[in-house]
């Protein structure tokens, strides 16, 4: 299978950056024959479950819907909207009607009321959504009567519509909260296929059917998502039995490739590993270093070893065989080109081979993800080719809470990717009014080329345009790199053979509850 070449609206998913502490669930997990429950192992759990704080923007949550979803090819459809939108001709308002019949899991209808009030709420200042930008687009959403919404843009913006798989929440519940700190965070009602039994923090969140789900009850009538950091940990317990299915690294994955009572499902991606160059830091501040660091990476070397081929070497953050890619920008490692720019910087080698320059050495650390095996891999890979050319780059692994507070001036192994169109993931990871909000933009990256062609490309209509404006961002990012692209990484699951109908998606970087074989788990069918 090959990464599908989108270039409409149709599909969407922006960028999720992993953020979970999480520990290894209790043992009372369990797995069982029963083909209507599932237990599941992911490696981060959610810092919330309201769609006011971002839960579920990009589509696919068992709790809530959106006005559209995506289909298996990424292509959207209806969902609480009765059909694809009214477009008007100048791109400036879309219409959607609702689709009848409707009810939250409480039994209150779903009116356009509870639209406005999740977009309108979400846009509001106050509330504590890093994803805001996203929305930018919107003038104003508006009702006409109880089954119709207005949207009015300030400018065109070709993939709107993927914006609307944003989940829907109920007013009557939420309308009298604090978005912030409400417990509908950790108590949602929604629309959706599931409803949330239980959620032990750091351990396990349970989900129930919906009988009543608009969409028809599912034959899955129990889900556990039980939350597993370590990479190995996970793989040892669903080798045991105490799990049905999980994410794995592809190395790991492959041990159960034999296994008859278990299926493997590859799924590409736009996810890629990068490690951020903060410019706050003395080191990766300077760009010679950024471009040095660039040249010296063996990004195949990383596919064939660290990925066991599962992917693909990264040369920016759209794939090489995105229809949006930039074409020529590939790369190979080039070490003595990486020895010249810091010649040429003035880095000379120094004690024990490592550079320096006003007496500052080419060292700085880069924090990776506690039990993240193939982000270790990748950010020890990194260090020794760095090495190869002066630079000590001295690896350290930590929990998120660790990390957050030093991503100003520390560089992180990081995760990222947006399937779709290239506005979802670009803005939010390089746009410089972003840096240091929350996940975004997270290099601290400001490059007034790049902030000026991810405008036109968001701005713009005319496909011409846009394809340009989105070719200079890539171009720039070679010449003045604010991430080391490393690898574009294929998802692998392994889930026990007990129900048919599962396929997977072309994935963004988030590979835990909303992707995977189980991104449409109220559509399984128990195996007969």
């Amino acid at each position: 299978m090959t990464v599908r070449r989108i270039r409409t609206a149709a599909a969407t998913a922006a960028i999720l950056t992993c953020v979970a502490a999480c520990s290894a669930p209790g043992n009372d997990t369990g797995s069982s024959d029963a083909a209507d429950s599932v237990v599941i192992g992911v490696a981060s759990e959610p810092d919330t479950l309201s769609p006011l704080l971002g839960y579920g923007k990009d589509g696919n949550s068992k709790i809530f819907d959106g006005l559209l979803a995506r289909d298996a090819g990424l292509e959207l459809k209806p969902a609480l909207a009765k059909a694809l939108p009214e477009v008007a001709d100048d791109g400036l308002t879309y219409t959607y009607a609702l689709r009848d019949g409707v009810k939250f899991s409480d039994g209150e209808p779903l009116t356009s009321a509870d639209v406005v009030f999740t977009y309108r709420t979400i846009l509001d200042a106050k509330t504590n959504n890093t994803s805001r930008s996203e929305l930018d687009a919107i003038k104003q959403v508006r009702a006409d009567g109880d089954h119709k919404v207005i949207f009015t843009l300030k400018y065109p913006y070709a993939p709107f519509a993927g914006r609307t798989v944003l989940p829907i929440v109920p007013e009557h519940i939420a309308g009298e909260q604090n978005p912030n700190a409400g417990p509908f965070n950790t108590e949602p009602t929604g629309t959706g296929p599931y409803v949330l039994a239980s959620w032990s923090k750091g351990e396990k969140l349970t989900f129930k059917a919906n009988p009543d789900y608009w969409g028809g009850a599912p034959k899955v009538k129990k889900v556990t998502m039980a939350i597993i950091k370590d990479d190995d940990v996970r793989a040892t317990r669903l080798r045991s039995g105490d799990l049905d299915g999980a994410v794995l690294p592809p190395n790991l994955a492959a041990a159960f490739k034999n296994d008859k009572a278990k299926k493997t499902y590859d799924a590409e991606t736009y996810d890629f590993r990068a490690v951020t160059l903060p410019t706050a830091n003395k080191v990766t501040g300077d760009r010679a270093v950024r471009q040095a660091l660039d040249a010296a990476v063996d990004r195949q070397a990383m596919v064939d070893t660290i990925l066991d081929g599962a992917g693909r070497p990264a040369y920016g953050p759209l794939p090489v065989d995105d229809s949006w890619f930039a074409d020529g920008i590939e790369r190979e490692q080039d070490l003595a080109r990486a020895e010249r720019i810091l010649d040429q910087a003035g880095w000379k080698s120094g004690d024990g081979g490592i550079r320096a320059k006003d007496g500052q050495r080419a060292s700085f650390t880069l924090l990776c993800p506690a039990g993240d095996k193939v982000r270790q891999d990748h950010a020890l890979a990194y260090a020794s080719d760095a090495k190869k050319v002066g630079i000590e780059v001295k690896v350290e692994s930590a929990t998120w809470e660790v990390i957050e507070p030093r991503m100003k001036t520390d560089a992180v192994l990081a995760g990222f990717g947006s399937s779709g169109d290239p506005d979802y993931g670009l803005y939010t990871l390089l746009y410089s009014s972003l840096a240091g909000d929350g996940f975004n933009n997270m290099a601290r990256y400001d490059d007034a080329v790049v902030d000026k062609a991810l405008d036109t490309g968001r701005r713009s209509s005319d496909e011409a345009t846009r394809e340009a404006a989105y070719d200079t961002v890539q171009r720039e990012l070679v010449k003045n790199p604010g991430y080391t692209f490393l690898t574009h990484i294929d998802h692998v699951y392994v889930l026990a053979d007990r129900w048919d109908g599962l396929t997977t998606q072309v994935e963004p970087h988030e590979h835990g509850f909303a992707s995977g074989p189980w991104w449409d788990l109220e559509a399984w069918q128990p195996k007969k």
